[in-house]
């Protein structure tokens, strides 16, 4: 996740967590009903009843009570049917705003439609550029979470609406070259292939670019000379989850298939997304295909950006992200699409859930406190038990510094990241030490030995944002009272 460009001199301000909470109090507050209370009456601003109108019946929205003689408390059921269809009553104006509130804010798949896509304005004209002016590879890098993967699905949208034949494919750890270009070729029309002619018997039987390998395993000589045939029409690959990837067989034959393809001019191009802080960590060290390739980093979104965002939820839902709300997810996203799109639904849901439709300081708060709980609930219990144990407490301006100088791409970072994260104030060969310490004996971090100094990493995927986003929250909990002021 995307936090030290904006907390790096807080670090001296987090308090540890409570003996009987695994992160700061706020986390353990958002499991408390009390505290839920409580967060409610903090609301800056009085609450506004909803005046939405029933399409159907062209009233005023009243906020429905149980009909006669059912009881209050029903098993819960689903909001619409399988095929998406509601009723028109008063309870599905309701549904219909907060699955309009999924569609344009959740957070659970890439956005895959340009309706609900908001800003990387600038990486959809970079990338396209790229690919029509430049003809050249485009390889998609940043960290996880920044809106890698949804960028090219909206751009195999576009492209698709300039009649490029645009062909998608998610790489795992157990990608196999032979098999996923195979999978490629047959979808491929052989009509597009320069040896058939459109009106030929053979262009009239269909068929694909699979056949024209010979079966068995192949190499990218091979594979681009089929590739080369390519007429009528420009070929798009996305190799989507790159750094998935651990064969390095499957990894040299792909650069060599740029490189033969760009030597053929082929109208075949490669678009490769993946986690990593650049080029080199994707592609490798391949000085021969570096003019055929332009890199594209993909940095975190601008405020400006947020609130476009933020927005397609108030028009899809009917509903109103105050300044205070704006600003504190602003600040708990740091920049990510995805925890833009997770805190603006939570929130959201918040106020709809409460009968109204202002999205305030108090639904965005709570929209924190479940994320941090929902991700605490997630570790396994041994990590929580860490984060619990009496040198974890004592050092917590230490992992939160550590969870900072770890918000890259690949998670590592040194003893020299660390002091910089806590204001250059300590001596590194403490903080190496207490580092150390949560190698072995707590078993928090994992480390390594490379050709310069040594690097850490937090051993459990999710730590690092957790420990951030819960000690930002610390930080924005006692200077709120200043705020509202």
């Amino acid at each position: 996740m995307i936090w030290k460009r904006k907390t790096r001199d807080e670090a001296g301000d987090i308090a540890p967590p409570e003996p009987n909470s695994a992160l700061a109090p706020e986390a353990a507050a958002a499991a408390s009903e009390t505290d839920a209370a409580s967060v409610q009456a903090e609301a800056p601003r009085a609450t506004t009843v909803f005046s939405a109108d029933i399409p159907a019946a062209g009233t005023p929205f009243a906020w429905p009570s149980s009909p006669a003689g059912e009881p209050e408390s029903m098993l819960p059921r689903f909001i619409a049917s399988a095929s998406d269809d509601m009723e028109t009553d008063a309870t599905s104006e309701l549904a219909r705003r907060r699955l309009a509130l999924r569609d344009a804010l959740g957070a659970s798949l890439p956005v895959t439609a340009r309706e609900t896509f908001a800003g990387r304005r600038d990486a959809m004209s970079a990338l396209i550029n790229a690919v029509e002016e430049q003809r050249v590879h485009v390889v998609i890098y940043g960290e996880r979470g920044i809106g890698k993967t949804s960028l090219a699905h909206v751009f195999a949208d576009t492209a698709r609406e300039a009649r490029y034949l645009v062909i998608y494919a998610s790489c795992g750890t157990a990608a196999n070259f032979s098999e996923m270009f195979r999978s490629i070729l047959s979808r491929i029309p052989r009509i597009y292939h320069s040896s058939v002619l459109p009106n030929s018997p053979e262009g009239e039987k269909g068929g694909t670019f699979e056949p024209l390998l010979q079966p068995g395993p192949f190499g990218a000589r091979e594979l681009a000379e089929v590739l080369s045939g390519v007429v009528g029409t420009r070929v798009l690959v996305i190799l989507d989850e790159y750094d998935r990837v651990v064969d390095v067989n499957f990894r040299r034959e792909v650069a060599e298939l740029i490189k033969n393809l760009s030597d053929r001019a082929a109208r075949v191009q490669l678009i490769i997304t993946g986690v990593a802080l650049n080029l080199d960590e994707l592609i490798g060290y391949a000085p021969s295909i570096r003019r055929n390739i332009a890199g594209l980093p993909m940095t975190p979104l601008a405020p400006g950006e947020v609130r476009e965002l933020l927005r397609m939820g108030e028009r899809a839902a009917d509903i109103r992200f105050d300044k205070d709300a704006l600003a504190l997810i602003t600040r708990m996203a740091g920049g990510s699409p995805y925890l833009v799109r997770l805190l603006g639904h939570q929130a959201g849901l918040s106020a709809l859930n409460n009968r109204r439709d202002e999205v305030n300081y108090s639904d965005a708060r709570t929209a924190v406190e479940k994320v941090i709980a929902d991700w605490q609930a997630s570790l396994p219990r041994r990590v929580q038990a860490s984060l619990i144990r009496e040198e974890a407490r004592a050092n917590w301006p230490l992992l939160v510094a550590a969870a900072r100088a770890g918000s890259t791409a690949d998670g590592w970072f040194t003893v020299d990241d660390v002091v910089t994260e806590m204001g250059g104030n300590v001596a590194p060969i403490s903080v190496e030490r207490d580092l150390k310490l949560f190698v072995n004996a707590i078993d928090l971090l994992e480390r390594r030995e490379g050709h310069g100094d040594p690097q850490f990493r937090f051993s459990y995927p999710g730590v690092s944002a957790l420990l951030t986003m819960s000690a930002a929250m610390t930080q924005q909990r006692s200077a709120a009272p200043e705020r509202r002021q």
